[in-house]
Parts: C-alpha cells; structure tokens; sequence
C-alpha cells in the first residue's frame, strides 16, 4: 500500500549531477514536503541499497546539503575511491516549521515520524535497490545533529549508525534560534535531551559518532556530551577540528562521516 497519497519526482534525464528533487504529501506532517535525492550509477544492481539521511539545521531546507554542503560530490568521491558503498543519499526537508521544527513531534505534526518512518518509504517507493532490508544511517549538523543522535537512542533497532556535526545537544539551545515558541512541542525527555534519548535506549545503540569544530559556540555542550557518554559507558566516537558554525567546516567534515558510516556498513555486512 502506497504511503503516500501523492508523490512528484524530478526527471533524473535533466537534473544536474545526478540530483532529483521530490515532493510528497507527508501524512505525518499533514502537508506537502520535499526531498533531494542522489543514487550514484554504480547502485543499480546493489541489493538492500543503504540509505543515508543527511538532515539540515534551522533557517535550512532539503536542498541545503547538496547545494551549499555538495555532500553528494563528497559521497560519490568516497564511492569511486572504495571508501564508501553505493548508497541513496536523502536529504529531507524537517517539515518547514518556523524557523525550524527540531525534528520533533509537535501538537500539530511529526517531523520525527516524517524522518524514521517516511523517508525510507519513500526510499523504497522511488529507489528499485531500496528494500526493507537497506540498512539506515542518519547524520545532520547542528539541530539536524540533535535529531541524528536522539533518534539513535529512541530507535537503536532502526539505524545501523549514526553521526553529527556541530550538533545542539538540548531542545533549550534552540531558544537562541527559533522565533516562535516551542510549547507545542513535545516534552519527553528523549525528545528534550541527546543525552536522555542515549541513557534510555532500551536496546544496544548502534555507532555513535558527533565531532565539532573548535570555534563553534556548542563546543563546550559537545564536551559535556562526549565526557556525560564516556562517563556512562556509552561507546562514540567524539572529534574536534578546527573549524566553525559554517558551511566551510561543514562540507569538510562531512567526509569524516562518510568514512564513519562507510566502516559501520562494512560491520554491518560482516
């Protein structure tokens, strides 16, 4: 059964480097969405084709991480040099709410539902490779981080490794950045706090990796977060670069994480 009750997909003859562009009708944020989508070549016999989420941070929007991050330049270089396995790269929109939705379930939609439940449907619904059997992989920078980590420790099963670059690491941290209000939002522990999302996984977490640059102003709460895991025996992989709160250390950065999830697909095979 179709998830969806409309889907709208870029012709891949015109689109540039291999980028498509989809709109779909988001039953979980009850209204329309957007997706940019990059499937190399090299995946059209791969079965189980992973999927990797790359989520944007406030004031961003799907085309984000292509367009200012070319993490699909990034990914197809890795690809060619053995690095990385062929994969559907999807870089979603996080539902457009105000100046951002945190990847939150709010009174009115879930953006949560919109990531893990959604996305790899509508991986599966476009992409032949895609199955329910394609292992998923998350990361995003800064609120996009947030959500890559939290969802790891709400859905450990689910994701078979997760990454984040200059992530926020408390909900609180968004007040500095949003307009609007959050009181909609939900107020689960897990929903509030990296943290509280990774103590309360109820099954063993999948590879953690998050890495910050040493201008950003959320280093010291990726330092509280790295000494809070490592304290709790909680295994990751914690780097710091030099580097800001920018596309400049975001497009070289990502490659770290790329690598990352290259390993972890390798593990994961094994």
């Amino acid at each position: 059964m179709n998830a969806f009750r409309t889907v709208e997909a870029s012709d891949p003859v015109i689109d540039t480097a291999g980028l498509r562009f989809v709109t779909v009708k988001s039953a979980a944020l009850r209204r329309r969405a957007d997706v940019t989508l990059f499937v190399p070549s090299r995946a059209e016999n791969v079965v189980d084709l992973p999927i990797v989420v790359l989520l944007h941070g406030v004031y961003g929007s799907h085309w984000a991480w292509a367009l200012k991050g070319a993490a699909h330049v990034t990914a197809m270089r890795l690809i060619d040099a053995g690095v990385l396995p062929p994969l559907a790269l999807l870089m979603p929109s996080d539902g457009l709410w105000g100046d951002g939705s945190g990847y939150v379930a709010h009174a009115d939609h879930d953006a949560e539902r919109w990531i893990i439940d959604e996305l790899p449907a509508l991986a599966r619904s476009l992409i032949s490779a895609c199955t329910e059997g394609s292992p998923l992989l998350l990361a995003g920078l800064s609120m996009g981080g947030f959500a890559a980590l939290r969802l790891a420790g709400k859905y450990p099963a689910r994701i078979a490794a997760a990454a984040a670059l200059s992530a926020i690491t408390e909900i609180a941290q968004l007040d500095a950045l949003i307009e609007e209000s959050l009181h909609d939002w939900s107020d689960a522990p897990a929903d509030r706090s990296v943290l509280a999302a990774l103590h309360g996984a109820r099954q063993p977490l999948p590879p953690l990796r998050f890495e910050c640059g040493r201008d950003d102003p959320y280093l010291t709460a990726n330092r509280e977060l790295h000494y809070a895991l490592r304290h709790s025996g909680i295994a990751h992989h914690y780097v710091e670069d030099d580097g800001g709160h920018d596309w400049e250390y975001w497009r070289s950065a990502l490659e770290g994480t790329l690598r990352f999830f290259g390993a972890a697909l390798k593990r994961h095979g094994d």
